[in-house]
């Protein structure tokens, strides 16, 4: 379930880094400010993603990233293909629409 856009817009997301990543092994990839574009439609993402400076968010096991949900971010697939493993955590100040809930068990 995605939940509505101007939810999504005001989230942040947290990954911790379980293990390393680099360019072999399929870093997340985010478009630099992106996500101050609002809603973004499937067939105008390459014409925002060529706009945008990419970033390669390579990491440590320990290292922490901290991102606006709503940021186009993707990974390419590994070079050289290994673990991994990253916990990733959404949240949300604001409540989602009715009848829509938030799973809270």
């Amino acid at each position: 379930m995605q939940p509505p856009f101007p939810v999504t817009e005001a989230m942040a997301t947290v990954r911790i880094h379980l293990d390393a990543v680099d360019t072999d092994n399929a870093p997340l990839l985010i478009a630099s400010g992106s996500h101050q574009c609002g809603l973004i439609r499937e067939r105008d993402v390459g014409e925002i993603v060529g706009a945008s400076e990419i970033y390669s968010c390579d990491a440590e096991p320990g290292d922490v990233w901290l991102y606006a949900t709503a940021i186009l971010h993707a990974s390419d697939r590994a070079v050289r293909p290994t673990r991994r493993k990253v916990l990733q955590v959404d949240y949300s100040a604001t409540d989602l629409p009715k009848p829509l809930e938030w799973l809270l068990d």
